[in-house]
């Protein structure tokens, strides 16, 4: 019986104890302990992040300009070129052949011509002095006119011959990395001047700098036309704006660019408008098709109230901090955030500069209580930035 009444009387007190108002609490239990820290007020530029993919600035595929089998592949499958390098070389016989015939009809051409000079040259001399006809006289310039178009025609000729005879060596357009050879030696190869019918040889993309393309949503362009007409952002469309880029097993945006370009539509499918960031890739160690998610300016410059993000409580959709006032009591404080920067977060609205937040002890307070503030260090890491 006793053990029975005593657990009624600690029940009654611990019903009693919890009933108490705030105030009551505190005086029963004294001030809660608790950390605080000041909003840290700095000029800060809001961040915005999308992701893409990177294509090369060129991308070429190489086709043959004169068709026949195939003589010699120079390259390494996959490796690095050179603009100038060879690649191919399709088998040059019939083309020197052809260049050969060519040359010796120009040269027949010029030989008939020199004579046909000379004959026109004796007839003017002549027909000075009535010794051949104004007929004959006609005859002969007329023949050296001619001989001259037919030098003309013949040197054509040559000269496309001996673009052929050049056309079998097939050289790398740009410096660039190869892809696969799609054509062994021994076959045969298709031409086409316009690429219809042309066999594809290969592909090189170029290494150094690289694109990379992403889609912005509607909102986000809306928002930096607006940032634009105020004055605040410079847009990509009127200077290029500088961007951070990290790959898909990197953190902190190691990889510095800018953004050179924004289409001028937004796509009606996706409500998104593409753009491009520049990289550099002196090493050759980024490829076109990685992922990268790229980080440009969202906002312009402005003094921002920044604190940790371990002061935040949530109450569903609100978020909040504790402030302490001047009589050491706490106030429920609801706030806007906005990113996090450098590891705090931005407070956009519900906070002013010089309050004193709580950093540790959210779970032991209720706003009304009185606490023992203590002044809260920041690690390490954190008080580094």
């Amino acid at each position: 019986m006793r053990k029975q009444a005593t657990s009624i009387a600690r029940s009654v007190a611990a019903v009693f104890f919890l009933s108490l108002p705030v105030q009551a609490l505190a005086q029963a239990t004294g001030p809660v302990p608790v950390t605080v820290a000041k909003p840290v007020v700095r000029e800060i530029v809001e961040d915005d992040e999308f992701i893409g993919r990177f294509e090369a600035v060129d991308q070429v595929t190489v086709r043959s300009r004169v068709g026949g089998y195939l003589d010699k592949v120079h390259f390494k499958e996959g490796k690095e070129v050179k603009k100038g390098d060879p690649l191919f070389t399709i088998d040059p016989r019939p083309y020197r052949a052809e260049y050969d015939r060519a040359q010796a009809e120009h040269q027949r051409a010029v030989s008939q011509a020199d004579l046909a000079k000379n004959d026109f040259e004796r007839a003017q001399r002549l027909i000075a002095t009535k010794a051949i006809s104004e007929e004959d006289y006609d005859t002969k310039a007329k023949t050296f006119a001619a001989a001259q178009a037919t030098v003309m025609s013949a040197k054509a000729a040559a000269d496309l011959a001996k673009l052929n005879l050049e056309f079998t060596e097939i050289h790398s357009p740009i410096d660039g990395r190869t892809s696969r050879a799609l054509v062994t030696e021994g076959n045969l190869v298709s031409s086409g001047i316009s690429g219809s019918g042309a066999t594809l040889l290969t592909t090189v993309v170029s290494l150094d700098p690289l694109y990379l393309y992403g889609d912005a949503d509607e909102r986000s362009i809306l928002k930096y036309l607006k940032l634009r007409r105020e004055g605040s952002r410079v847009s990509a469309r009127d200077a290029q704006i500088p961007a951070e880029m990290e790959l898909a097993d990197e953190t902190g945006f190691p990889h510095k660019g800018f953004m050179d370009f924004v289409d001028n539509r937004i796509d009606p499918t996706t409500g998104t408008m593409r753009a491009r960031g520049v990289f550099t890739n002196a090493d050759h160690s980024l490829s076109p098709g990685f992922f990268g998610r790229i980080r440009i300016p969202g906002s312009g410059k402005y003094q921002a109230l920044l604190i940790p993000d371990r002061a935040l409580g949530s109450d569903q959709s609100v978020k909040f901090v504790y402030v302490v006032n001047a009589e050491k009591k706490v106030e429920f404080r609801p706030v806007k955030i906005g990113p996090m920067i450098d590891g705090l977060r931005v407070v956009k609205e519900g906070l002013k500069p010089g309050e004193q937040i709580i950093v540790e002890g959210l779970l032991r307070v209720r706003p009304g209580a009185v606490v023992d503030a203590k002044p809260w260090e920041a690690p390490a890491q954190a008080a580094a930035k």
